[in-house]
């Protein structure tokens, strides 16, 4: 796995300076001892009220250090890399924000943490701080383990410890709110891939069609393996685990939690999976989906839930003064609003039946389904890989609806397509397509020619994209082949076409679409999709064609 990183020993100094360049002017400070002690404090701490102390390794961004504002963590310590912060670290924070209302120690339960921070804590005491811990433990994927870790649950204990001390109440007050709270916390995660360590070679756990579930936010082995599957069907195994381990009635909050890696499209999936699944009727707050407590790329997600009562809703839903906490909204339904009629003139006409048109456009539309492989393959050298989705899934619109269409009336016809393309095509290819045949749908009308209809609407679509022949996109295949159309007929317009597409191979520059950002390297002998596609179509019409020319 690749990272960006200058020296592996200064990149969490240099990630947390980033952190501090890029939050709002006096709101965050670095304390001067770098790099051995890394401490991030709210720059305006006075003092004044009982300060909320936590951290950990590095690792887990945002947490810790984007967690310190007000409201939430007066201080975050910083480790190296999954390494716990030394004794000496945390005490350096306990002295720089400690006031005589004390201050309290929020730990994750794992052995270096619990030592250091526990250390820190009775050296400080010695001192003549006031200074509470309170431990998480929310992890439930092990539950013979006498000592659950703590994971994502803990943000639940920033917010809520952080709006107590806000608040003004007293260090006893904010520890034993905070350590009843860790005790009604449950979590469990899942992951497809192990995470890579900036300057370590990955190990690489997993078989390809395997993920794993309970595994920790340091990459530990998870509880148990299981087959690649449906993210239903893992939220389900995720619910019912999570619904067995709540402790007792009552509403919940819900934490959806990024573990790093997996993109927002999928995260969205998940958040509405786990709304649907059987702990959706116990969730009253949801927060996420969002990168909160990560495991630096681990593709994978966890949920956590605590219990809620007034004080805890009431903490959790406060605003705080920084940007990496996601605030909750209570669980709701979806809100869907009907779709504006269009008007009378835009729909489609009555469906007619013609057997030729509607062999052509079948026989098209099949041909260019059966190419959504080859036709991805193609665009991953050269742009996104989607070329052949986009066209099948118009394609597969239009077969859908062939025996509705005004197939008698070509003009109609045209227009009906084009109506079909806009809505079903995605990304710009569908919009070109949608424009060439709405524009050739009225000029067809207005001369009654189909080779003149097909040029105005290449005409219109160029004028809108852009594309000339010679910039590498479909026109390379349409031009050609709608002028040799109109000049000496459908056989010669398929092989104009064909000529164009593989012609394109030959284009190390693109001027248009998303190869127009590709180097010539990669673009050399890679024949266009767009344009392959095109050229199929007119082949498979001038073969339809010609057999029945034969036939008769």
């Amino acid at each position: 796995m690749k990272h960006f990183f200058n020296r592996r020993e200064n990149i969490v100094t240099e990630a947390l300076d980033g952190l501090l360049l890029t939050s709002r002017p006096g709101m965050l400070a670095r304390l001067d001892s770098y790099p051995d002690i890394k401490v991030i404090l709210r720059a305006d701490w006075d003092k004044s009220k009982v300060a909320v102390i936590s951290g950990g390794g590095a690792g887990h961004e945002p947490s810790h250090a984007g967690f310190v504002g007000r409201g939430m963590l007066t201080a975050a310590i910083s480790g190296e890399i999954f390494a716990s912060p030394s004794v000496d670290a945390v005490l350096t924070a306990i002295r720089a924000v400690t006031g005589p209302k004390g201050c309290l120690l929020v730990v994750k339960n794992y052995t270096g943490d619990r030592l250091n921070f526990g250390l820190a804590a009775e050296r400080a005491r010695a001192e003549g701080f006031k200074v509470e811990m309170v431990i998480v433990a929310d992890d439930i994927a092990l539950p013979d383990l006498p000592q659950p870790r703590g994971v994502a649950g803990t943000l639940f204990i920033h917010k809520i410890a952080g709006f107590l001390a806000e608040r003004g109440d007293s260090v006893e007050d904010v520890a034993a709110s905070a350590a009843a709270a860790a005790g009604e916390i449950v979590s469990l995660g899942v992951s497809l891939s192990t995470c890579s360590i900036p300057g370590q070679v990955q190990e690489q756990r997993l078989g390809a069609d395997e993920g794993e579930l309970g595994l920790g936010i340091h990459g530990e082995p998870g509880v148990e393996r299981f087959e690649l599957q449906e993210a239903g069907k893992i939220v389900r195994i995720m619910a019912e685990r999570l619904a067995a381990a709540l402790p007792g009635a009552g509403d919940y909050a819900l934490l959806i939690n990024n573990l790093g890696a997996v993109p927002p499209l999928e995260m969205g999936l998940i958040a509405h999976d786990v709304l649907a699944s059987s702990l959706a009727d116990r969730v009253r707050l949801v927060i996420g989906p969002s990168p909160m407590m990560t495991a630096l790329n681990m593709n994978g997600f966890s949920l956590s839930l605590i219990k809620l009562d007034a004080e805890r809703e009431t903490a959790l839903a406060h605003p705080v003064d920084l940007r990496a906490w996601t605030p909750p909204v209570p669980r709701h339904g979806l809100n869907v609003l009907p779709v504006p009629e269009a008007p009378i003139g835009n729909s489609i006409a009555v469906a007619s039946h013609d057997p030729l048109t509607e062999e052509l456009v079948t026989g098209i539309c099949q041909h260019l389904i059966s190419l959504e492989t080859e036709l991805n393959h193609l665009d991953a050298r050269a742009g996104d890989g989607d070329t052949g989705s986009t066209v099948a899934a118009g394609a597969q619109s239009v077969l859908a609806k062939v025996k509705s269409l005004p197939l008698a009336d070509t003009a109609e016809t045209l227009a009906a397509i084009g109506r079909i393309l806009a809505t079903s095509m995605g990304g710009s290819s569908g919009v070109l397509l949608s424009i060439f045949f709405t524009a050739a749908a009225k000029e067809m009308t207005e001369t009654g020619t189909l080779p003149t209809a097909l040029l105005a609407g290449l005409d219109r679509m160029t004028f809108y994209g852009g594309a000339r022949p010679g910039d590498r996109t479909m026109v390379d295949a349409l031009d050609p082949a709608l002028r040799a159309f109109a000049a000496r007929g459908l056989s010669d317009a398929a092989r104009s076409a064909r000529a164009g597409a593989n012609a394109t191979m030959e284009m190390t520059r693109a001027n248009a679409g998303r190869a127009s950002y590709v180097g010539a390297r990669d673009l050399a002998g890679v024949a266009d999709p767009g344009a392959v596609a095109t050229a199929a179509a007119f082949e498979t019409a001038a073969k339809l064609i010609d057999g029945r020319v034969g036939a008769d």
